[in-house]
């Protein structure tokens, strides 16, 4: 049976970045079949179709105007170049009416000032780059500004922080739709680490390290992911990396942005839509397996993190793929 495509616009303007704007059809363009990711369509528009030249001087040609907007499913408005200057109306206009009419509105680092400036944000949470913060609070004082954190969804319109952190957004995009399965899959073709969560911090003081001869730390994450369903304890993982308990939380801290605990919720739950998605396995099975004990516990953070339960996020992605559920016990 032919799949309609998903339909994604990513909005393009003078002196645009290039990184920003490449990024959707980086995770989302392309034959990602082998990933698991159905076909979407992605076109690229401006407020006037022709020649747009980027940050750098390089020029670009764009082949439709707004209106490409009005059947897309999805609409990406990458890094905004002028932050202090409201958006032109007829932008502003072309987001308010696709919001509307249920696409999903993103707005990638700077580009939640154009979302703010449609009124979009308003009684939101929303996030952008930590440099712009302060203006950001100051333009738009109605949003429910969350300024440490790497992306923000809330209602269909999703904001992002800085740089590196558009790529989470949209494999956060690709997982919210599609199931973690597939965005780890992408994450693995583009060589990007599967999964940070939104929550965590946008500055870290020391990022975790490529290669674990650099730092012992990465080695104790990759032990700790091998161990979920093991009771992980912050000293047994201080024991594993070789550090006393102080020393592992303040460096813990200082390279991903996020507690032990926070963590290790974070890696169970990954791992549980993984297998939800994957296998047949009962709910009470996966909830041993990745280290939450009990069924209860496994649904409590489910409907605390994805707003879900465990059985009815296998069924949504059981129908998503037309697959027959195996109606496994929950």
């Amino acid at each position: 049976m032919l799949v309609s495509p998903i339909r994604v616009a990513v909005v393009v303007f003078e002196d645009i970045s290039l990184f920003h704007v490449s990024v959707p059809g980086l995770v989302l363009g392309g034959d990602r079949s082998q990933c698991g990711l159905p076909p979407h369509e992605v076109r690229y528009c401006a407020s006037e179709s022709g020649r747009v030249r980027c940050a750098g001087g390089i020029e670009i040609d764009v082949p439709d105007g707004l209106a490409a907007m009005g059947d897309a499913d999805l609409v990406i408005v990458p890094s905004w170049n002028e932050p202090e200057t409201p958006a032109p109306p007829g932008l502003t206009d072309a987001l308010r009416d696709a919001h509307a009419r249920g696409a999903q509105v993103v707005g990638l680092c700077l580009g939640a000032f154009v979302l703010g400036d449609a009124g979009l944000l308003d009684g939101r949470r929303a996030t952008t780059h930590w440099g712009w913060r302060e203006l950001f609070a100051r333009r738009f004082p109605r949003a429910d500004f969350r300024a440490d954190v790497l992306y923000e969804d809330d209602g269909g319109i999703v904001t992002s922080a800085g740089t590196v952190a558009a790529i989470d957004c949209c494999l956060n995009l690709v997982r919210q739709r599609h199931g973690a399965d597939v965005a780890n899959r992408i994450a693995r073709l583009l060589v990007t680490p599967p999964h940070r969560q939104g929550g965590q911090a946008q500055f870290v003081e020391q990022p975790v390290p490529a290669l674990p001869s650099e730092h012992r730390l990465p080695g104790v994450l990759e032990w700790a992911r091998g161990r979920l369903g093991e009771p992980l304890s912050l000293d047994r993982m201080a024991e594993a990396a070789c550090m006393s308990r102080r020393t592992f939380t303040r460096r813990f801290r200082e390279a991903t942005g996020t507690t032990v605990a926070r963590w290790l919720v974070t890696e169970r739950l990954a791992r549980a839509q993984q297998l939800l998605e994957t296998t047949a396995l009962p709910v009470e099975h996966i909830a041993t397996d990745v280290g939450f004990g009990s069924a209860l516990s496994l649904r409590q953070h489910f409907a605390a993190h994805i707003g879900t339960s465990p059985s009815a996020y296998r069924r949504a992605f059981c129908e998503a793929r037309g697959t027959a559920s195996a109606s496994p016990p929950r």
